[in-house]
């Protein structure tokens, strides 16, 4: 099958020639004449509608109905309705027999956007229209037949959603017979400005206006932006320059304004433990865990020296690590070999109060861990990092949050 992706761009109005672009265009134009069902993925704002219709207008399908339908839009309490129909008395409302989409389009294209929304109810019936396709209306137990094409897409992992039990794996290997990857636009190279230079001289047109440009430098700043609503976060843009600037050539520092700076947070950053599917803690929650950890290793070190003043025999075996964690003269932070010079003055029953840090505050005692954790690494900070549990680029963040020098 030969295909003229430079004829379905023109026609479909899709701008920039990235090779990751041009990928999707060519499976989507290649999957087009079959009956498959297609899953388009891809982040918010990236276009992912413009692919199911070309895939729809490429079809045999094409003089059939298309519907695109958001499902994140849809309460959950109708979706079912919305779908599928139903008959006349089968809820509260429902005074006449209703027509779902699946009826309504069949012998054409329906096109899920935001297919990870579904409820798992919905799921389940939306398989049996891929697997026999048949529904069955609600209030109703009649199963109808319809020949409706599906077009999924979704900004969301659906196997992460899968592990949470939020979507059938049974319904996400039947959709994603043919999977369509839609790039970011930061992904996109030279594909930002071309589409700005497009965006602004539509909007010159609109607006009656002459079109604006940008300086190298204010290119640059616009080829470097990471822009996460993707395309429509940029004609977006577009329009502001558009309509608010009165110089035609914009500079970066005029261009900066119009960009949002990078969104930042001091709250605690989530860090993900092994591959992505794993479990996720946050730094205090990763705190809270160490401190445990220590308290657990205070009452290790007690029953050490509680058996020591009986003169039993102490099991020293896999303990050559605890002299890291205790390094203070306190008693009770005291290396393993100082025990036996100090167990006098230890009170063997210390109330738990004082078993925990002197201090409850959670920044005292998150620095104390990474000077910690420094010490026992000497300093090397990949080590030290993968000690604490948190990623290298945190620490470095806390190294000088708290002003430590390494």
């Amino acid at each position: 099958m030969n295909i003229d992706i430079q004829s379905i761009k023109q026609r479909f109005g899709i701008i920039g020639n990235n090779p990751l672009i041009n990928h999707a265009l060519e499976v989507a134009a290649s999957v087009a004449s079959t009956e498959l069902t297609v899953l388009i993925f891809g982040e918010s704002g990236t276009g992912k509608e413009i692919f199911s219709k070309i895939i729809h207008q490429l079809s045999p399908r094409k003089h059939g109905k298309f519907i695109a339908i958001n499902c994140g839009a849809i309460p959950e309490g109708t979706i079912d309705s919305e779908l599928f129909g139903h008959e006349k008395g089968s809820f509260t409302g429902a005074h006449e027999a209703r027509q779902g989409y699946f009826e309504v389009t069949d012998g054409g294209t329906i096109f899920l956007d935001e297919i990870g929304e579904l409820p798992l109810g919905t799921q389940a019936r939306l398989l049996r229209v891929l697997e026999l396709g048949e529904y069955i209306r609600v209030g109703s137990s009649k199963p109808l037949k319809t020949n409706v094409r599906v077009v999924a897409a979704t900004n969301i992992n659906l196997l992460d959603a899968i592990n949470l039990g939020k979507f059938r794996k049974d319904l996400y290997y039947r959709l994603s017979t043919v999977p369509i990857e839609v790039p970011p636009l930061r992904e996109r190279g030279e594909d930002i400005y071309l589409l700005f230079r497009k965006f602004t001289s539509d909007f010159s047109e609109k607006y009656r206006s002459e079109p604006v440009t940008l300086d190298n430098e204010a290119k640059e700043v616009l080829l470097n932006f990471r822009f996460p609503g993707n395309i429509r976060q940029l004609k977006n843009i577009c329009e502001q320059v558009s309509v608010l600037e009165k110089g035609k050539i914009i500079q970066a520092d005029s261009l900066k304004k119009y960009l949002p700076e990078p969104q930042t947070s001091t709250l605690p950053a989530l860090y993900t433990m092994g591959n992505p599917g794993g479990n996720e803690y946050t730094e205090r929650e990763l705190l809270y865990k160490f401190l445990f950890e220590m308290k657990r290793d205070m009452f290790e070190l007690k029953k050490i020296v509680y058996e020591m003043s009986k003169g039993e025999k102490v099991n020293l075996q896999n303990l050559e690590d605890k002299d890291e964690i205790f390094g203070s003269d306190d008693p009770k932070e005291m290396p393993l070999h100082d025990v036996e010079k100090k167990k006098d003055t230890i009170e063997i029953d210390t109330p738990i109060a004082e078993q925990m840090p002197q201090s409850l505050s959670l920044q005292e005692n998150e620095k104390e861990l990474i000077l910690k954790a420094l010490a026992k690494n000497k300093n090397r900070r990949n080590k030290a990092a993968r000690e604490l549990g948190i990623s290298e680029r945190t620490l470095y963040r806390k190294l000088i949050e708290y002003d430590i020098e390494s």
